[in-house]
């Protein structure tokens, strides 16, 4: 399935968009993680949740759960807040 990229995480890709499989979300982050290694930390922390400054969108809609279900069409963007002030 498509992974769409952000900015600050393409040092690991070196483009915007990736191809993954997996049948969860969880799965697709191991998968990416085992093409790009170390992208899945900057992603998930070490209680293995979502980081607070990442949102994962799966077909436009904001997923929490890594144990979400995925199929081979869906689309997955992956947004990193920013700061500044």
């Amino acid at each position: 399935m498509k992974v769409l990229i952000p900015s600050s995480l393409r040092s690991y890709t070196e483009k915007s968009e990736a191809q993954a499989s997996g049948a969860t979300l969880a799965a697709v982050l191991t998968n990416l993680d085992r093409q790009y290694p170390g992208i899945r930390f900057r992603m998930i922390d070490e209680q293995d949740r979502i980081r607070r400054h990442i949102r994962i969108f799966v077909n436009g809609e904001q997923v929490r759960d890594l144990s979400q279900p995925l199929t081979a069409t869906d689309e997955v963007v992956i947004v990193q807040a920013l700061s500044g002030g």
